[in-house]
């Protein structure tokens, strides 16, 4: 009613869960969780360009100066380019096969490890170890039975010890990531809980206010009856 100087019913924020892993900053319009797999999948994608193109590239200008001394060239210098272009033809193309395979490897491999992490809300090697074989399994599969075993037994092995490496990397940086997640989730709930408990003051100061100049007049007319 119009004398209630309790005011309207403030919502308390309700404690941090792990039912909620993905959480947005202010400054970050993606979770870090998303953030870091694209970064994965880039440089994933990089190393398999090289690891794939370089090769390649030195082998086909080896091929090209070899089978090509019977052909005229108008000097030095244009036989050296041709022998380049035929090399950079090459790094192009066998680069562009194993960056895609490597970037997808990577993409799958950390989906699955960050989405078991964070259904288990707990990172273990077995996280890593599981990620590897379904990913190997799944990028094998195409040869059968036998590749599909083969897959996931190449991909478990793969995972432990990249799993071991991301882990003591996010050693070195100070904190894993589950533990920075937990930190910032147990930040967010702090600051919520200091703005309903600001909001919370406003009002039973308000209400206060309200319930003294409410209490005035009628002090004032007890009087002068």
């Amino acid at each position: 009613g119009p004398g209630d100087a309790r005011g309207p019913p403030v919502p308390v924020p309700s404690r941090p869960s792990s039912a909620r892993p993905f959480l947005c900053s202010e400054r970050q319009r993606f979770p870090e969780e998303t953030v870091n797999i694209i970064k994965s999948a880039f440089t994933g994608g990089l190393v398999g360009w090289v690891y794939g193109g370089l090769p390649a590239f030195y082998q086909a200008r080896k091929s090209f100066i070899e089978s090509s001394h019977g052909e005229l060239f108008q000097n030095r210098a244009d036989a050296v380019q041709s022998a380049h272009r035929a090399g950079l033809r090459s790094f192009i193309r066998y680069g562009w096969r194993w960056s895609w395979r490597v970037a997808t490897f990577v993409t799958i491999f950390n989906t699955v490890s960050t989405g078991l992490s964070l259904y288990r809300d707990k990172t273990t090697i077995s996280n890593f170890a599981s990620a590897g074989a379904f990913t190997g399994a799944l990028f094998r599969m195409h040869l059968g039975l036998q590749g599909l075993a083969g897959g996931f037994v190449f991909g478990a092995v793969f995972g432990i010890p990249a799993g071991g490496l991301l882990l003591m990397m996010q050693k070195l940086a100070g904190e894993t990531l589950h533990e920075k997640r937990n930190r910032e989730r147990r930040e967010l709930y702090e600051q919520k809980l200091a703005e309903w408990q600001s909001r919370l003051s406003v009002t039973e100061v308000l209400g206060q206010t309200e319930s003294n100049a409410q209490g005035g007049p009628e002090t004032e007319t007890a009087r002068e009856s």
